[in-house]
């Protein structure tokens, strides 16, 4: 399998959304309830182009298989230079390098875009995504326990960095 990695286009949206929708329904990757609606993800989309934060997908052929992107970390001016990134990969194409590559991919272009570090919050029972991290330089810096209520337990959440500069 040939994974290459470009910027998300309006035609995306819907591969996008089925694989967010996976992971809300299905996971602990996402501390939400409801699939999140084509409108929605067509305004976060448009969003993110709007404040020039770049939106990347995976695709094997012309199957998208994951996406990922960053965004600010907190509202304040003060955290301007700092980003969290979001990924995630179709649950058919799992542990086979499309995350790596995506979070590769991230990792360079908030770089490129001089932010100086990136935070990632990932539930602490998604061993994969805390190995994927790990493995990228990432280093957890902060354990919340029970923050998180989803499929009748407490969720509690880790938070990783890797300094960019």
């Amino acid at each position: 399998m040939k994974i290459e990695i470009r910027l998300a286009e309006s035609d995306d949206l819907d591969a996008i959304l089925a694989i967010y929708n996976d992971a809300i329904v299905n996971t602990t990757a996402v501390y939400d309830y409801e699939p999140r609606t084509t409108d929605a993800q067509r305004k976060w989309f448009e969003t993110k182009q709007a404040q020039h934060l770049p939106v990347f997908v995976a695709h094997d052929d012309a199957t998208i298989i994951g996406f990922g992107s960053f965004g600010p970390f907190r509202p304040w001016p003060a955290y301007q230079y700092t980003v969290e990134n979001s990924l995630y990969v179709d649950s058919a194409h799992r542990r086979k390098g499309a995350g790596r590559a995506l979070l590769d991919t991230l990792l360079l272009a908030a770089q490129t875009a001089g932010y100086h570090a990136m935070v990632a919050g990932i539930d602490a029972t998604n061993e994969a995504s805390l190995s994927l991290h790990r493995n990228a330089g990432f280093q957890p810096v902060a354990h919340f326990r029970e923050v998180g209520w989803k499929f009748e337990r407490w969720l509690d959440l880790v938070f990783m960095q890797r300094m960019l500069s």
